[in-house]
């Protein structure tokens, strides 16, 4: 996140601001010669180097929201001045180096070549800005579209799963349906199977009641048509006695 960075360069910047007063105020003041010179250079270094992770530090204030900014140029600009003092102590030492003319025409040289190299970062980090900028705002677009794809595809995927449960309920009622179909032929076909054998049983008796009936009827018919006759001999009257009269 940009609020991490910019910590780090400030701590980073701290470290080099107590470096430069510890070296103005104890290291060079005790020192001559070309061991000064060495350490005043040394010194230039060092604030060129706290100049450009101040830029830093205000390129990663840039994008912040709005409070955060606000409180993060402020840091900014505390630094900024700090370090102009620290670069105006920096000049004294050299004015009281004993260089003269020499001297100052160096630190100017300096200070014209650290002008020059923080024109050409602040360049550069425009440019690196500017493609971030666009690279931020392709990679949005790709999101906003990747989640539009997502939200129409959870979309579809929940019809599809409500569709999906509405057959699986249809489907399960079919199968509740045709099991009972199946036990209604069960039983239907036990019921068949039973009125079969009845149907049965019925036309064997019935065949049986008929066999008997066309057997009494031939017996009768032959008792009554076909039977020989037999013909009694008749039996003779006694004879009648007249009884005698008296006269």
């Amino acid at each position: 996140m940009s609020s991490e960075k910019f910590e780090r360069y400030q701590e980073e910047l701290a470290t080099l601001l107590e470096d430069l007063k510890y070296r103005i105020e104890v290291t060079i003041p005790k020192s001559s010669g070309e061991e000064r010179k060495k350490l005043i250079r040394d010194a230039e270094r060092a604030s060129e180097e706290a100049a450009a992770v101040l830029q830093e530090m205000e390129e990663e204030a840039k994008p912040a929201p709005g409070s955060y900014r606000s409180q993060m140029v402020a840091k900014v600009r505390n630094h900024r001045r700090e370090l102009d003092k620290i670069n105006r102590d920096l000049v004294g030492c050299t004015k009281r180096s004993g260089d003269g003319r020499s001297g100052r025409s160096e630190l100017f040289h300096s200070q014209s070549n650290f002008d020059d190299k923080i024109n050409l970062a602040q360049s550069n980090q425009k440019s690196r800005l500017l493609q971030g900028q666009e690279t931020l705002n392709r990679t949005s677009d790709s999101l906003a579209r990747t989640h539009q794809i997502a939200a129409e595809t959870d979309e579809i995927g929940v019809g599809i799963i409500d569709e999906l449960d509405g057959q699986k309920e249809q489907l399960l009622n079919a199968k509740d349906k045709l099991q009972n179909m199946d036990q209604s032929l069960g039983k239907s076909k036990r019921v068949l199977n039973t009125m079969g054998r009845r149907i049965i049983t019925n036309k064997l008796i019935l065949m049986a009641v008929i066999l008997v009936e066309l057997a009494i009827l031939g017996v009768v018919v032959y008792l009554k048509f076909f039977s020989p006759t037999d013909e009694k001999p008749a039996t003779p009257r006694p004879p009648t006695i007249k009884p005698n009269t008296l006269t």
